[in-house]
């Protein structure tokens, strides 16, 4: 097996995340939901991101997120997702260079703009999302350097990519790439709206090219169509790979085979913003897992990921991963 040069690579949606505070009366002129998500068209991005005020922009979308948490902690990663020649893109591609992430996929000279997440907060830290696609739908087999996968101990495949037939041939040629040279393959399942749109494709993943799987309790309960955690992680009990199943202030359960850590949540003084924190607990998981840890051990560098996330706002760590896992005593 070749040397590695990265801990992960990651494959996902590329959206450059802008924050900027707003009172409420700015939410009723322009007619925005307050508090959710709502998917939004390029024209409404446009009208939204000049009417916001200046604010903060960083690169974004969950599998981005989870390679942030991987340098954080001091890990290398790769990271493979599809932007625009546009502004926009320009940023998302510094943010990630500032954040130490090697990122070289290709931009889109035509096509759709860059994806971007527009996000008001207003006083009461409620957090109002508006999300275009835009040009991170547009990933492609093309885009997928086998090479480059093979040079990671992991790759990571988000599982909201699964929506685009091009991205799909992509995630395909990637594990591929991974298989090949001996490599893991991890999946988190992004959503449980996301299971439930292609149970079968994951099912057919987990059984046949998955090493590591990540999930909540409600995106495992649609995985394996039960209303009951404990039958969706019986369902794992016979597969030789290992599943991180995390169940919010519950804490986690992380299983292989016969081998169970059920962990208990990392205490926070307050939960803030829960943002993030199934894309910190996978890179604290990871970074545990290609640094020679035990699963367990993995697993509370995960738990301390997500609680440090979730005690501010924001889906990427203030405070840098290593020093909490050096505090807890877990490197």
């Amino acid at each position: 097996m070749m040397p590695h040069a990265f801990d992960v690579a990651a494959l996902g949606n590329a959206i450059v995340d802008v924050i900027a505070s707003t009172g409420d009366d700015f939410l009723l002129t322009h007619n925005i939901a307050k508090g959710v998500m709502t998917l939004i068209d390029e024209h409404r991005a446009r009208q939204l991101y000049d009417l916001l005020p200046e604010g903060h922009e960083s690169a974004g979308g969950s599998a981005a997120n989870t390679l942030a948490g991987v340098a954080s902690f001091g890990g290398q990663g790769l990271f493979v997702g599809k932007v625009k020649d546009d502004r926009l893109g320009e940023s998302f591609a510094a943010s990630m260079a500032q954040t130490n992430i090697r990122y070289t996929t290709p931009k889109a000279v035509d096509g759709p703009a860059t994806a971007c997440c527009l996000i008001a907060v207003t006083a009461d830290g409620q957090r109002s999302m508006n999300t275009y696609l835009g040009a991170s739908r547009e990933l492609a087999p093309d885009d997928i350097v086998p090479d480059d996968i093979a040079k990671a101990q992991v790759l990571y495949i988000e599982g909201y990519l699964w929506d685009q037939p091009h991205a799909k041939k992509a995630i395909t040629r990637a594990i591929e790439a991974a298989k090949k040279a001996g490599r893991k393959v991890a999946l988190t399942l992004s959503d449980p709206f996301c299971v439930g749109r292609y149970r079968d494709e994951f099912r057919a993943l987990w059984k046949n090219d998955i090493d590591i799987l990540f999930a909540n309790e409600e995106e495992a309960k649609a995985l394996f169509e039960t209303d009951r955690f404990d039958d969706a992680l019986q369902a794992v009990h016979g597969w030789n790979g290992i599943a991180a199943l995390t169940r919010s202030a519950k804490g986690c359960v992380i299983a292989k085979g016969a081998e169970v850590h059920v962990l208990d949540a990392m205490p926070v003084a307050r939960v803030v913003d829960t943002t993030g924190a199934g894309d910190q607990f996978a890179a604290g998981f990871l970074y545990g897992l290609t640094h020679g840890k035990s699963l367990e051990v993995s697993g509370r560098l995960a738990t301390a990921a997500a609680a440090e996330v979730i005690s501010h706002y924001g889906a990427r760590p203030e405070t840098a991963l290593a020093t909490v896992a050096a505090k807890a005593g877990l490197v």
